[in-house]
């Protein structure tokens, strides 16, 4: 059994049993960075506990030799897309992709993810906009999905954290006049 097998064995029943899904495990570098979610997502309370208990299972359990930091952390809005399982997620969504030296084709791509397979995706580019684009996920180097902010405030319209107008001078006094 690898590292990465015992790992997982150790933290997927942690993760379990606080309510979450264990989204990705990544060890590298002398980091092991639990990446976890919910519907709804995860808060700062939910992160702090799931740490605490990952955290005494993996000093009991022992399954790492040598040192390492714990970062039990939450996709985040723009999620990273690593595995067969992260590409089938998004199916739907909008994502950017970066393919490694040697792919033939352009490097970064963009688009709204149509496929997904274990050997490969399907993307609707954006560029040239309605094309569509197979990648094996062997060429992919990264990917991510893309968080789409709504527009923002009108031209003239109070910005949206403005609870209160601002005041004015008067053009012949200077005076500042509250609303």
């Amino acid at each position: 059994m690898s590292v990465s097998e015992r790992v997982r064995a150790v933290v997927e029943p942690v993760v379990s049993a606080q309510g979450l899904e264990l989204f990705d495990l990544e060890h590298a570098g002398g980091v092991l960075r639990v990446t976890v979610d919910r519907p709804g997502g995860v808060d700062l309370d939910t992160v702090t506990a799931t740490t605490r208990a990952v955290s005494r299972a993996l000093d009991d359990l022992d399954p790492i030799a040598g040192r390492y930091t714990l970062e039990v952390t939450s996709p985040g809005l723009e999620r990273p897309l690593r595995t067969p399982a992260h590409f089938r997620w998004a199916v739907g969504q909008r994502v950017s992709l970066k393919t490694g030296p040697g792919f033939d084709g352009p490097r970064r791509l963009t688009g709204e993810l149509a496929a997904a397979t274990d050997e490969d995706i399907t993307v609707v580019l954006d560029e040239p906009a309605g094309a569509r684009r197979t990648l094996a996920l062997a060429d992919i180097e990264r990917a991510r999905t893309v968080f789409e902010w709504g527009p923002g405030p009108k031209p003239g319209s109070p910005s949206r954290g403005s609870k209160h107008p601002k005041p004015s001078k008067s053009p012949k006094t200077g005076e500042v006049n509250a609303p």
